[in-house]
C-alpha cells in the first residue's frame, strides 16, 4: 500500500506549480481588495464606507420598514448562496468517491493516464473551495442577523447616547457580515477555475490568471466602482 508521500509523488511537478500559484493568487487576491487604505480602493472598500453612511440615516429615520426590508434582502442573499454552495459540495465529492467518469472524460478530451489519486486530489482541492466559501456564506447570513437585532435595539431618538453608538456597531457588523459575503463569493470563482485543473497544469495556471484579472476588474475597473466614486 502507497503512503501519503509516494501518493503525492503521483502529481507532476507542473501540478505543484499551477496548486502554488493558485494558493498566492487567492490569497493576494483577497489581501489587495480588502486593503483600507490603499490609493486606489476597491468597491468592496467603497462600499464599507457607505455601509457606515447607511447607519447613520437609518439613525435619523422614524419610518424603518426601508431598513428591515434591505436586511431581509442581505439575509436572504446570503442564505442562498449557502443553500447552492451545499449542493455544489455534494456533487463534487460524489465525484470524488467515483473519479471514473471524470478519469473517462479527460482521458478522451487530453489523453491523460493519471491515476485515480491524482482525480480525487483535483476534486478535493475544488471541493475546499466551495466548502470555505459555504462557511463564508453562513458566517455572513449570521453576522446579518447580528446586525438585524442591534439595528432594533436603536432608540428612535438620536440624541440619546446610546444611539449612536449602536448604529456605529450596526454599521461596523454589517461590513463584517458583507466582507464574509464577498469572501464566498471569491471562493467560488476560484472553485469554477480550479475545475481546470481537470486539463492539466497549464489550463489551471491560465484559469488562475483568469480569475485575478476578474474579481480585478470588478473591484478596481469596473462600472459601479466609477458609479459610487461619481463619475
Amino acid at each position: 500500500m502507497m503512503g501519503p508521500i509516494e501518493h503525492l509523488m503521483l502529481l507532476d511537478p507542473a501540478d505543484g506549480i499551477a496548486l502554488a500559484l493558485l494558493a498566492v493568487a487567492w490569497l493576494g487576491i483577497g489581501a489587495w481588495i480588502e486593503r483600507a487604505n490603499g490609493a486606489r480602493p476597491s468597491v468592496t472598500v467603497l462600499m464599507a464606507e457607505h455601509r457606515r453612511q447607511w447607519m447613520q440615516e437609518f439613525l435619523t429615520r422614524q419610518n424603518r420598514i426601508f431598513d428591515a426590508t434591505v436586511m431581509s434582502s442581505l439575509r436572504q442573499g446570503a442564505s442562498w448562496f449557502a443553500s447552492t454552495t451545499i449542493i455544489a459540495i455534494g456533487g463534487v465529492l460524489a465525484l470524488v468517491g467515483n473519479p471514473e467518469r471524470v478519469q473517462g472524460v479527460a482521458e478522451e478530451l487530453i489523453a491523460s493516464m493519471a491515476p485515480t489519486f491524482v482525480w480525487q486530489v483535483k476534486l478535493l482541492v475544488v471541493a475546499l473551495f466551495l466548502s470555505h466559501a459555504f462557511l463564508k456564506f453562513v458566517w455572513a447570513h449570521r453576522v446579518f442577523g447580528y446586525c438585524t437585532v442591534l439595528m432594533a435595539s436603536v432608540p428612535n431618538d438620536p440624541e440619546l447616547p446610546e444611539a449612536g453608538l449602536r448604529a456605529g456597531q450596526a454599521a461596523e457588523l454589517n461590513i463584517r457580515a458583507a466582507l464574509n459575503f464577498t469572501r464566498g463569493l471569491r471562493s467560488m470563482y476560484f472553485a469554477l477555475g480550479t475545475l481546470a485543473w481537470l486539463l492539466g497544469a497549464v489550463p489551471l495556471m491560465i484559469a488562475t490568471v483568469s480569475v485575478v484579472w476578474l474579481l480585478w476588474s470588478r473591484e478596481f475597473a469596473s462600472h459601479p466602482r466609477d458609479i459610487l466614486l461619481g463619475r
